[in-house]
Protein backbone atom coordinates (compact mmCIF):
# COMPACT_ATOMS: atom_id res chain seq x y z
CA UNK A 1 0.00 0.00 0.00
CA UNK A 2 2.61 2.56 0.49
CA UNK A 3 4.19 2.02 -2.18
CA UNK A 4 1.04 2.42 -4.44
CA UNK A 5 0.16 5.88 -2.40
CA UNK A 6 3.70 6.84 -3.36
CA UNK A 7 2.68 6.18 -7.31
CA UNK A 8 -0.83 7.85 -7.14
CA UNK A 9 1.11 10.63 -5.20
CA UNK A 10 4.20 10.83 -7.99
CA UNK A 11 1.39 11.00 -10.55
CA UNK A 12 -0.66 13.61 -9.11
CA UNK A 13 2.63 16.16 -8.97
CA UNK A 14 3.65 15.16 -12.28
CA UNK A 15 -0.48 16.31 -13.26
CA UNK A 16 -0.02 18.94 -11.26
CA UNK A 17 3.37 19.88 -13.05
CA UNK A 18 2.11 19.65 -16.58
CA UNK A 19 -1.08 21.88 -15.59
CA UNK A 20 1.12 24.45 -14.15
CA UNK A 21 3.56 24.67 -17.00
CA UNK A 22 0.64 24.84 -19.59
CA UNK A 23 -0.98 27.56 -17.32
CA UNK A 24 1.96 29.59 -17.27
CA UNK A 25 2.40 29.16 -20.97
CA UNK A 26 -1.01 30.48 -21.49
CA UNK A 27 -0.58 33.36 -19.51
CA UNK A 28 2.93 33.91 -21.33
CA UNK A 29 1.26 33.82 -25.25
CA UNK A 30 -1.69 36.13 -23.74
CA UNK A 31 0.73 38.62 -22.16
CA UNK A 32 2.50 38.52 -25.56
CA UNK A 33 -0.55 39.20 -27.35
CA UNK A 34 -2.78 41.49 -25.11
CA UNK A 35 0.29 43.50 -23.18
CA UNK A 36 0.46 46.01 -26.93
CA UNK A 37 -3.20 46.16 -27.27
CA UNK A 38 -3.30 47.74 -23.75
CA UNK A 39 -0.55 50.05 -24.10
CA UNK A 40 -2.51 50.95 -27.22
CA UNK A 41 -5.75 51.71 -25.22
CA UNK A 42 -4.29 53.18 -22.70
CA UNK A 43 -2.47 55.48 -24.18
CA UNK A 44 -5.53 56.46 -25.93
CA UNK A 45 -6.60 58.09 -22.56
CA UNK A 46 -3.06 59.92 -21.34
CA UNK A 47 -2.30 63.76 -22.79
CA UNK A 48 0.39 63.53 -25.27
CA UNK A 49 3.69 64.58 -22.97
CA UNK A 50 2.46 61.72 -20.58
CA UNK A 51 2.66 59.07 -23.33
CA UNK A 52 6.16 58.81 -23.10
CA UNK A 53 7.22 60.01 -19.83
CA UNK A 54 9.48 58.31 -17.24
CA UNK A 55 7.04 58.40 -14.91
CA UNK A 56 3.85 56.94 -16.58
CA UNK A 57 2.18 54.10 -15.24
CA UNK A 58 -0.77 51.97 -15.30
CA UNK A 59 -2.32 54.52 -12.70
CA UNK A 60 -3.09 57.86 -14.29
CA UNK A 61 -6.13 60.11 -14.67
CA UNK A 62 -7.45 59.00 -18.06
CA UNK A 63 -8.89 61.79 -20.47
CA UNK A 64 -10.92 61.47 -23.87
CA UNK A 65 -9.10 64.44 -24.94
CA UNK A 66 -7.45 62.54 -27.81
CA UNK A 67 -10.55 61.37 -28.85
CA UNK A 68 -11.87 64.69 -29.19
CA UNK A 69 -8.73 66.19 -30.82
CA UNK A 70 -9.27 63.28 -33.31
CA UNK A 71 -12.61 64.41 -34.38
CA UNK A 72 -11.91 67.82 -35.18
CA UNK A 73 -8.23 67.57 -36.76
CA UNK A 74 -9.02 64.13 -38.46
CA UNK A 75 -13.33 63.91 -38.92
CA UNK A 76 -12.65 62.17 -42.54
CA UNK A 77 -11.41 59.09 -40.41
CA UNK A 78 -14.88 58.31 -39.00
CA UNK A 79 -15.80 58.25 -42.66
CA UNK A 80 -13.14 56.47 -43.24
CA UNK A 81 -13.81 53.87 -40.64
CA UNK A 82 -17.08 52.82 -41.96
CA UNK A 83 -16.08 52.26 -45.57
CA UNK A 84 -13.62 49.51 -43.75
CA UNK A 85 -17.04 48.25 -42.31
CA UNK A 86 -18.94 48.27 -45.48
CA UNK A 87 -15.85 46.79 -47.00
CA UNK A 88 -15.28 43.99 -44.77
CA UNK A 89 -18.68 43.41 -44.26
CA UNK A 90 -19.38 43.50 -47.83
CA UNK A 91 -16.52 40.58 -48.61
CA UNK A 92 -17.40 38.73 -45.98
CA UNK A 93 -20.90 37.90 -47.33
CA UNK A 94 -19.89 37.65 -51.28
CA UNK A 95 -16.85 35.02 -49.65
CA UNK A 96 -19.43 33.20 -48.01
CA UNK A 97 -21.58 32.30 -50.44
CA UNK A 98 -18.84 31.10 -53.10
CA UNK A 99 -16.90 29.59 -50.87
CA UNK A 100 -20.29 27.82 -48.80
CA UNK A 101 -21.15 26.53 -52.94
CA UNK A 102 -18.13 25.62 -54.19
CA UNK A 103 -17.29 23.46 -50.41
CA UNK A 104 -19.98 21.95 -51.06
CA UNK A 105 -19.76 20.64 -54.80
CA UNK A 106 -15.66 19.92 -53.69
CA UNK A 107 -17.34 17.73 -50.84
CA UNK A 108 -19.43 16.28 -52.55
CA UNK A 109 -18.68 15.72 -56.51
CA UNK A 110 -15.49 13.89 -58.16
CA UNK A 111 -13.71 14.77 -61.04
CA UNK A 112 -10.28 15.82 -62.68
CA UNK A 113 -11.61 19.39 -63.77
CA UNK A 114 -12.60 20.35 -59.90
CA UNK A 115 -9.19 18.48 -58.77
CA UNK A 116 -7.23 20.67 -60.96
CA UNK A 117 -9.23 23.81 -59.79
CA UNK A 118 -8.96 23.32 -56.79
CA UNK A 119 -4.94 22.80 -57.29
CA UNK A 120 -4.81 26.17 -58.86
CA UNK A 121 -6.66 28.42 -56.10
CA UNK A 122 -4.15 26.92 -53.92
CA UNK A 123 -1.08 27.62 -56.17
CA UNK A 124 -3.12 31.57 -56.51
CA UNK A 125 -3.47 31.80 -52.80
CA UNK A 126 0.22 31.23 -52.03
CA UNK A 127 1.74 33.74 -54.36
CA UNK A 128 2.47 37.20 -52.60
CA UNK A 129 -0.68 40.19 -53.00
CA UNK A 130 1.86 42.27 -54.60
CA UNK A 131 2.70 40.13 -57.21
CA UNK A 132 -0.82 39.69 -58.74
CA UNK A 133 -2.14 43.32 -57.12
CA UNK A 134 0.12 45.46 -59.60
CA UNK A 135 -0.30 43.87 -63.14
CA UNK A 136 -4.38 43.74 -62.43
CA UNK A 137 -4.17 47.68 -61.70
CA UNK A 138 -4.34 48.03 -65.60
CA UNK A 139 -7.49 46.21 -65.92
CA UNK A 140 -9.27 48.14 -63.13
CA UNK A 141 -8.61 51.28 -64.33
CA UNK A 142 -10.04 50.13 -67.75
CA UNK A 143 -13.24 48.88 -65.80
CA UNK A 144 -13.31 52.10 -63.67
CA UNK A 145 -13.80 50.61 -60.54
CA UNK A 146 -10.56 52.49 -58.97
CA UNK A 147 -11.22 54.21 -56.05
CA UNK A 148 -14.46 52.13 -55.38
CA UNK A 149 -15.56 50.19 -52.03
CA UNK A 150 -16.67 47.39 -55.06
CA UNK A 151 -13.44 46.62 -56.09
CA UNK A 152 -11.97 46.23 -52.85
CA UNK A 153 -14.34 44.05 -51.63
CA UNK A 154 -14.20 41.76 -54.61
CA UNK A 155 -10.45 41.43 -54.46
CA UNK A 156 -10.60 40.34 -50.82
CA UNK A 157 -12.99 37.73 -51.68
CA UNK A 158 -10.79 36.45 -54.71
CA UNK A 159 -7.86 36.51 -52.16
CA UNK A 160 -9.61 34.41 -49.44
CA UNK A 161 -12.20 32.24 -51.50
CA UNK A 162 -9.38 29.40 -51.63
CA UNK A 163 -9.02 29.33 -48.12
CA UNK A 164 -13.08 30.04 -47.62
CA UNK A 165 -13.56 27.13 -49.74
CA UNK A 166 -11.28 24.64 -48.35
CA UNK A 167 -12.85 25.57 -44.55
CA UNK A 168 -16.30 24.75 -45.86
CA UNK A 169 -15.25 21.50 -47.32
CA UNK A 170 -14.21 20.36 -44.38
CA UNK A 171 -16.96 20.92 -43.06
CA UNK A 172 -19.22 19.46 -45.62
CA UNK A 173 -17.35 16.52 -45.74
CA UNK A 174 -18.11 15.33 -41.93
CA UNK A 175 -21.84 15.73 -42.80
CA UNK A 176 -23.70 12.28 -43.29
CA UNK A 177 -24.80 12.15 -46.90
CA UNK A 178 -28.07 10.11 -45.73
CA UNK A 179 -29.39 13.30 -44.59
CA UNK A 180 -29.23 14.69 -48.12
CA UNK A 181 -30.82 11.13 -49.52
CA UNK A 182 -33.81 11.39 -47.19
CA UNK A 183 -34.56 14.82 -47.81
CA UNK A 184 -34.23 14.00 -51.59
CA UNK A 185 -36.65 10.97 -51.13
CA UNK A 186 -39.07 13.69 -49.47
CA UNK A 187 -38.72 15.64 -52.69
CA UNK A 188 -36.24 18.03 -51.61
CA UNK A 189 -34.75 20.03 -54.44
CA UNK A 190 -30.51 20.13 -54.69
CA UNK A 191 -31.20 23.95 -53.40
CA UNK A 192 -34.13 23.19 -50.47
CA UNK A 193 -31.20 20.58 -49.29
CA UNK A 194 -28.67 23.29 -49.27
CA UNK A 195 -31.21 25.85 -47.41
CA UNK A 196 -32.54 23.30 -45.03
CA UNK A 197 -29.70 20.68 -43.91
CA UNK A 198 -26.67 21.88 -45.36
CA UNK A 199 -26.33 25.62 -44.22
CA UNK A 200 -27.84 25.12 -40.95
CA UNK A 201 -25.02 22.12 -40.31
CA UNK A 202 -22.31 24.82 -41.57
CA UNK A 203 -22.84 27.06 -39.40
CA UNK A 204 -19.44 26.70 -37.54
CA UNK A 205 -17.82 26.88 -40.85
CA UNK A 206 -19.44 29.52 -41.93
CA UNK A 207 -18.70 31.79 -39.00
CA UNK A 208 -14.94 30.57 -39.03
CA UNK A 209 -14.44 31.48 -42.21
CA UNK A 210 -16.08 34.98 -41.64
CA UNK A 211 -13.03 35.48 -38.90
CA UNK A 212 -10.50 35.08 -41.52
CA UNK A 213 -11.68 37.90 -43.93
CA UNK A 214 -12.97 40.45 -41.39
CA UNK A 215 -9.80 40.36 -39.84
CA UNK A 216 -8.16 40.62 -43.15
CA UNK A 217 -10.70 43.33 -45.08
CA UNK A 218 -10.69 45.24 -41.74
CA UNK A 219 -6.70 45.59 -41.25
CA UNK A 220 -5.48 45.22 -44.83
CA UNK A 221 -3.69 47.86 -46.23
CA UNK A 222 -2.10 47.12 -49.10
CA UNK A 223 -5.27 46.58 -52.00
CA UNK A 224 -6.38 49.39 -50.06
CA UNK A 225 -3.25 51.88 -50.65
CA UNK A 226 -3.12 50.70 -54.16
CA UNK A 227 -6.75 50.81 -55.37
CA UNK A 228 -8.04 53.68 -53.28
CA UNK A 229 -7.23 57.37 -53.20
CA UNK A 230 -10.14 59.38 -51.60
CA UNK A 231 -14.01 58.00 -51.89
CA UNK A 232 -13.45 54.31 -50.81
CA UNK A 233 -9.96 55.28 -48.09
CA UNK A 234 -10.10 53.13 -45.67
CA UNK A 235 -9.31 53.27 -41.85
CA UNK A 236 -5.76 51.86 -42.13
CA UNK A 237 -4.69 54.36 -44.78
CA UNK A 238 -5.74 57.21 -42.74
CA UNK A 239 -3.63 55.73 -39.60
CA UNK A 240 -0.78 55.64 -42.04
CA UNK A 241 -1.02 59.10 -42.95
CA UNK A 242 -0.84 60.09 -39.56
CA UNK A 243 2.19 58.62 -39.16
CA UNK A 244 3.86 60.65 -41.77
CA UNK A 245 2.30 63.86 -41.22
CA UNK A 246 3.84 66.70 -41.69
CA UNK A 247 3.22 68.58 -38.96
CA UNK A 248 5.28 65.88 -37.25
CA UNK A 249 3.03 62.51 -35.38
CA UNK A 250 0.67 63.68 -33.09
CA UNK A 251 0.52 60.59 -30.32
CA UNK A 252 -2.18 61.00 -28.57
CA UNK A 253 -4.60 61.22 -31.65
CA UNK A 254 -2.24 58.52 -33.03
CA UNK A 255 -3.36 55.85 -30.53
CA UNK A 256 -7.09 57.02 -30.31
CA UNK A 257 -7.18 55.98 -34.24
CA UNK A 258 -5.88 53.20 -33.37
CA UNK A 259 -8.13 52.01 -30.36
CA UNK A 260 -11.06 52.56 -32.59
CA UNK A 261 -9.94 50.82 -35.31
CA UNK A 262 -8.72 48.00 -33.43
CA UNK A 263 -11.43 47.40 -30.62
CA UNK A 264 -14.23 46.12 -33.00
CA UNK A 265 -12.69 43.61 -34.61
CA UNK A 266 -11.27 42.46 -31.66
CA UNK A 267 -14.18 42.29 -30.26
CA UNK A 268 -15.76 40.76 -32.94
CA UNK A 269 -13.18 37.72 -32.61
CA UNK A 270 -13.62 37.70 -29.25
CA UNK A 271 -17.08 36.58 -29.69
CA UNK A 272 -16.54 33.93 -32.46
CA UNK A 273 -13.19 32.54 -30.89
CA UNK A 274 -15.05 28.95 -30.09
CA UNK A 275 -15.62 29.07 -33.63
CA UNK A 276 -12.08 30.14 -35.25
CA UNK A 277 -11.01 27.19 -33.33
CA UNK A 278 -13.58 24.62 -34.95
CA UNK A 279 -12.59 26.36 -38.46
CA UNK A 280 -8.47 24.98 -37.80
CA UNK A 281 -9.42 21.93 -36.73
CA UNK A 282 -12.52 21.33 -38.70
CA UNK A 283 -11.39 17.80 -40.70
CA UNK A 284 -8.97 16.43 -38.45
CA UNK A 285 -11.43 13.78 -36.22
CA UNK A 286 -12.84 12.54 -39.59
CA UNK A 287 -11.35 8.87 -39.94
Amino acid sequence: MPHAKSIFSARRARKWLVGSLRMLALAAVLMWSAFPIALIVLSSLRLPKDIFSSGSSFFFSPTTQNYVNLWKRWPDFFHNLLNSLVVSLGATALTLVISFLAGYVYSRRDGKLLTASAFFMILVRLLPPIVITLPLFPAINWLMLNDTKAVLILLYTAFFLSLGAWIMKAFIDQLPRELEEAAAMDGAGLWQTLWRIVLPLSYAGLIATSVFIMVFAWNDFLFAFIFTAVDAKTAPLVISEMVGAIDGVDWGILFAAATLQLLPILVFVLLVQKYLIAGLTAGTLKG
